[in-house]
């Protein structure tokens, strides 16, 4: 059962922001060594309050590019007034272009309605896609 929760919680992680997080954690440990270099001189804690001030200030924008940037989501192409290629009906249209091991860039444009484009997504994260 627990087993269970963690390869749901897991399949919802997104392993581009997840992969980027990480490098952002290693990138941070010299930059903050380096202020601790930097004001050794001072008490050990001053020195620590001031590492951890630089570090908020400037790894806040890389935090905030790595959990919000619409790059690293999986790319929807959507349309008014579409033929739905399952259906048939008009309706505003929804496609996946693309995300990390889905690529329908080339591929001429199929849209679906809201409908089915859930069943198509369900249908492709039971492939493994990662929607």
């Amino acid at each position: 059962m627990v087993y269970e929760r963690i390869k749901k919680a897991v399949s919802k992680v997104n392993f581009k922001r997840y992969t980027l997080y990480l490098i952002r954690w290693q990138l941070s440990t010299p930059v903050l060594a380096g202020v601790l270099v930097w004001l050794a001189a001072y008490n050990k804690l001053f020195a620590t309050i001031i590492a951890n001030l630089i570090g908020g200030l400037i790894f806040f924008w890389v935090d905030r590019f790595i959990f919000t940037s619409k790059m690293l989501e999986p790319q929807w192409q959507v349309k008014e007034n579409i033929k739905c290629c399952d259906c048939g009906k008009i309706a505003r249209g929804y496609r996946l272009v693309k995300s990390n091991n889905y690529d329908k860039t080339k591929a001429a444009p199929l849209f679906r309605c809201e409908e089915c484009s859930r069943l198509k997504t369900r249908q492709l994260k039971q492939q493994g896609v990662h929607v």
